[in-house]
């Protein structure tokens, strides 16, 4: 009998790490205050880096910028963007960026951004206080939308060697899209921003990070612009993966398209799950998200998930002793939409939806339109 007790209780102790040591790669606990649509929080366990997306929604500085449209951001323009609520504005950003921080236990290695205005409000956002402390570096370069919004990335030099970059146009060079509704002159003046690919290594692997920001829902013929620009990054990544072989590629961005439509299912090859992610392919985490009722921005009473994050098969199938994706919310999905009472609105007609900056013209001074998603590596 003593016996017996003996080992039972030595049983009873080495369950909690025996659990620890299955095919799963990383612990959960429930987030506080949360509704079922986000999800809940990874407790960050062994060595793992986080990827993530934020769109900042117009972060503008109050001086205009030559060749530009972006006077309705200037103190005497339509949003009589000031000095405080610009400051007010990157205050915001980093707070949301110092709170996934809190969650993780761990700064994002890299964390791509889109409709930032310039390099300098990146500059003055990576010095707020709240996040000094990561020691973000910049990759940016000026694009040619006319508005002045571009795309750019953000890491953590101590977690991801930075080794080169490439900001990518748009074009309509494509055999499978004909632009059909386009006419020559509709081209030849269209302005949309360039994708951003840095490449660099984490952990001594061979990353290339797309970052991007898809054409807006405009009129019929915008959904073949942006099956065009998932096009592009895909080829692109295809080059990529020829030239580095074992590659891991990272796409993501304001795809103004959810991971159903064909820009991301089609055109990048994004799968819902993993075993169906062939060589070629991608693994398109948040398409299932969309599917079971989680969004990160709301339109018109529908939830979609427009900032999304894709994985090519060295990520989805890593070899042995390699950085992967691990599953991240709920024990069962494998990206994170990152959303907390104080970045929603909490009372009104847009009462649980994104907390933004602007609302019918007016400051209310909230944070974005979208919520952060993020996804989680790990050897």
């Amino acid at each position: 009998m003593k016996k017996y007790l003996y080992n039972l209780i030595l049983l009873l102790a080495v369950l909690p790490f025996l659990n620890g040591c299955g095919a799963a790669r990383s612990v959960y606990a429930p987030e506080e205050n949360m509704s079922a649509r986000m999800g809940s929080a990874p407790v960050q366990t062994g060595k793992s880096y986080v990827i993530g997306f934020y769109n900042l929604e117009n972060l503008f500085d109050t001086v205009h910028d030559d060749g530009k449209n972006d006077y309705e951001y200037l103190p005497d323009g339509a949003n009589q963007w000031t000095e405080t609520k610009y400051q007010k504005k990157l205050s915001n950003m980093a707070q949301v960026i110092a709170a996934m921080k809190q969650d993780n236990g761990a700064w994002h290695t890299v964390l791509g951004v889109s409709e930032i205005e310039n390099r300098h409000v990146l500059e003055d956002l990576v010095a707020d206080p709240q996040i000094a402390d990561a020691n973000f570096q910049i990759v940016h370069y000026d694009g040619p939308d006319t508005r002045g919004v571009d795309v750019a990335l953000l890491y953590k030099p101590d977690q991801f060697t930075y080794l080169d970059s490439e900001s990518i146009p748009f074009d309509f060079n494509s055999q499978a899209i004909t632009f059909s509704s386009m006419t020559q002159e509709d081209k030849d003046s269209f302005r949309t921003r360039d994708v951003l690919m840095v490449h660099g290594l984490i952990d001594g692997e061979h990353f290339a990070i797309y970052v991007a920001h898809l054409p807006s829902r405009r009129g019929a013929k915008s959904g073949d612009l942006r099956s065009r620009g998932g096009e592009i990054i895909y080829q692109h990544a295809m080059q990529m993966m020829q030239k580095y072989p074992g590659i891991k590629c990272v796409v993501m961005g304001d795809m103004n398209d959810n991971p159903t439509d064909p820009s991301l299912a089609e055109f990048l090859h994004g799968k819902e799950t993993i075993d169906e992610v062939g060589q070629a392919d991608f693994f398109s985490p948040f398409l299932s998200m969309l599917k079971n009722g989680y969004g990160s921005l709301a339109y018109q009473g529908e939830w979609n998930i427009y900032d999304c994050i894709l994985v090519n098969n060295s990520l989805a199938h890593p070899e042995a002793g390699t950085l992967g994706i691990i599953p991240i919310t709920n024990q069962k999905f494998y990206g994170r939409i990152f959303a907390k009472p104080f970045m929603t609105q909490q009372s009104g007609q847009y009462k649980n939806t994104p907390f933004r900056t602007s609302s019918n013209g007016s400051f209310i001074g909230g944070y974005s339109d979208h919520y952060p998603t993020y996804i989680v590596i790990k050897k």
